[in-house]
């Protein structure tokens, strides 16, 4: 069991940083800026198709938000954060109990062989603790929108960084929001996948 610990642990601190707090300083972003000038246009990523003149995923905005909404690209990112991050608990929370159960005879691998059976098995316990989580992350997003065009925060900052992991020099900031956002909009994708492989598959991880 020692050994699904680490990884275990090294997601909590990851998802804990998550939520350090922003830079206090006063941004002098331009607003003719790329959405902002926030995080996550800069990828030299390369992409199978002509975009901007570009074939990497450089201001990758095939849909025009960032110029049909401006006044909504704070919530947007706030939204974006917050499902990258439920991703990246999800991606773990599906493969971990794959190989090791809490205690409980309802968790067992014996009442609940697969891990997906456990939505319709725990349906009326731990169902009900999940939906309890996810209510109080949409709650904690609510500012957020009503404070759309004067936030007193940055999208996605809860100033909860009890590791101390969020780095004070503003280059080192900007490089761990960029790995956040990465990493989140991958989870996003990955469990989507993983959900599916599971289902096609009949099996657990790693789903063939």
């Amino acid at each position: 069991m020692a050994k699904f610990t680490a990884p275990i642990l090294a997601c909590m601190a990851g998802t804990a940083a998550a939520f350090a707090p922003a830079a206090t300083t006063k941004s002098t972003t331009s607003l003719n800026e790329f959405a902002k000038g926030m995080v996550g246009s800069e990828g030299p990523e390369p992409m199978p198709f002509n975009f901007g003149g570009e074939r990497t995923s450089k201001n990758f905005d095939p849909v025009g938000f960032s110029e049909r909404a401006p006044e909504w690209l704070n919530w947007f990112r706030e939204a974006e954060l917050k499902h990258g991050r439920q991703a990246m608990l999800a991606t773990v929370g599906l493969v971990v109990p794959e190989f090791v159960r809490i205690p409980g005879e309802q968790f067992s691998f014996e009442a609940v062989p697969s891990v997906l059976q456990a939505h319709d098995a725990l349906l009326d316990t731990s169902m009900k603790q999940i939906l309890l989580w996810i209510s109080l992350a949409e709650v904690m997003t609510l500012g957020a929108l009503s404070n759309m065009n004067e936030f007193d925060r940055s999208p996605g900052d809860f100033s909860f960084d009890p590791m101390g992991l969020y780095p004070t020099d503003p280059e080192k900031q900007k490089e761990f929001k960029m790995k956040e956002l990465k990493n989140g909009r991958l989870a996003m994708i990955a469990i989507g996948g993983m959900v599916s492989g599971s289902v096609v598959s009949g099996h657990g991880f790693p789903y063939l």
